[in-house]
């Protein structure tokens, strides 16, 4: 029989060092066959003992490889020109990528078979291995770092008085059946990646920066750190009425906890991009990577509809009694609102959902509207505008010729954004200066005379 090496036979004199990463890149790729007792150039020297060269090759593979592909691995003695010789066939492993124990799912660990030689993978190859084997669904993907620690984690685990430990962390599948971490333990983990990142503005625009933060580690240090911050900066108004004295924070505190939540649990991390909170005057926007599920649209998230794109992520906060069920958040925000002027909205696109909370105390501010005495506030809520900004002008006149004017019409009207549309909008209805008609889409407004 004449022997040759090829992408399918790697030939060896002995037992070395480097047949797991002949082993490795057989398992990556499409199996092979690895001889020993066979030199490069093809000529059979043979094995003394047989027996114990596939007893040597079996544990090397056991300690040093991980998955375990021990599974995938025959071993069969023949002879050849008198000779024995050990054939050890490899078939192409499920678990994919395979890797040496020591080095880690990186390109340093991960070999394939390129040609005559295995060679380091890449990057994108060892990714593609994985998506292949461990499916779409990001978090529950093998993590390309397996040495993660969870100091944060546990202690949020008990400070809610919830075991966290090894059998824990396969429940909620941080780790899986090889006891490999998943993309679910790296978000949890001290050395998460990805982060949120925070920034307070002067005014109701971009202009002018006062304060900004990105925030790192484990998500539940980041959801305790972010809430903090928006928190330290969510003041309280003081108003009297009659002999009572009420304070009002600028935002509730439950819209805060519920919009950040969805921020966190509902995000794609397959996108590397940050999370983002802008603060402003009058409004924090809290925008998350993802767009909405397939089939889902925002009238199905109002009325408590939800798909969620990372669950077992989700069962972690629902088992620390985060989140009490799928679907509920939204209508938490909406009524953390309910009697108040401004209301909570929502955008989203392909690739991102916004959730907009309005400043309850912004229209006290110096310089953003007249604030009567207590004894006329409810009479100036009813009564219009004595004047109006060239906007709201702009809109009436819209409205008086065409009969009516949507979102979109002032959209495409003033040139602005659809939560700067909304307002101007709300802020008409208000002063009884148009009326609302209609819901979610078919909402138009009209002139009241």
């Amino acid at each position: 029989m004449l022997f040759r090496e090829s992408e399918i036979v790697e030939l060896k004199e002995i037992v070395v060092d480097d047949i797991k990463k002949e082993i490795i890149a057989f398992a990556n790729c499409d199996g092979g066959k690895l001889y020993i007792g066979i030199r490069d150039d093809g000529t059979v020297v043979g094995l003394d003992n047989p027996d114990s060269v596939s007893l040597q090759i079996s544990n090397m593979v056991r300690d040093a490889i991980k998955p375990d592909v021990t599974m995938f691995l025959h071993y069969k003695t023949i002879k050849e020109d008198g000779k024995e010789i050990v054939v050890v066939d490899i078939q192409r492993g499920t678990d994919r990528p395979y890797y040496l124990a020591k080095k880690g799912m990186r390109p340093e660990g991960v070999y394939v078979r390129q040609g005559y030689s295995s060679v380091p993978a890449t990057d994108t190859t060892i990714r593609r291995m994985i998506k292949e084997t461990d499916g779409d669904r990001f978090e529950a993907m093998r993590c390309l770092n397996q040495e993660l620690t969870f100091e944060a984690v546990k202690k949020e685990f008990a400070l809610r008085k919830v075991e966290f430990g090894l059998q824990q962390m396969r429940t909620l599948r941080l780790l899986d059946q090889d006891n490999l971490y998943s993309n679910l333990g790296l978000l949890l983990s001290d050395q998460c990646v990805h982060t949120i990142k925070v920034a307070v503005f002067q005014g109701t625009d971009q202009t002018i920066f006062k304060d900004r933060r990105e925030f790192t580690g484990s998500l539940m240090q980041q959801m305790n750190e972010v809430y903090d911050f928006i928190d330290f900066r969510n003041q309280t108004r003081a108003t009297i009425e009659r002999l009572l004295r009420i304070d009002v924070r600028d935002y509730p505190e439950i819209a805060v906890r519920e919009a950040l939540l969805n921020l966190l649990v509902h995000r794609d991390y397959s996108f590397s991009a940050s999370a983002l909170i802008s603060i402003y005057a009058d409004r924090i926007e809290f925008v998350s990577i993802g767009g909405l599920m397939p089939g889902i649209d925002l009238e199905d998230i109002m009325v408590g509809i939800s798909v969620c794109r990372n669950q077992d992520l989700a069962n972690v906060f629902y088992r620390l009694h985060l989140i009490e069920a799928y679907g509920t958040g939204m209508g938490k925000i909406m009524r953390a609102y309910e009697g108040m002027e401004e209301k909570p909205s929502i955008e989203t696109t392909k690739n991102a959902f916004k959730i907009i909370l309005p400043n309850i105390n912004a229209k006290y501010e110096t310089g953003k509207t007249f604030v009567p005495k207590a004894e006329s506030i409810k009479d100036s809520v009813t009564e219009p505008e004595k004047s109006l900004g060239n906007n709201e002008e702009r809109v009436l006149e819209y409205a008086r010729s065409h009969g009516s004017v949507t979102r979109n019409d002032v959209i495409e009207l003033l040139e602005v954004s659809t939560s700067t549309a909304s307002r101007v909008l709300r802020k008409m209805v208000r002063s009884n200066l148009l009326k609302q008609n209609g819901k979610a889409r078919n909402t138009n407004y009209t002139v009241i005379k």
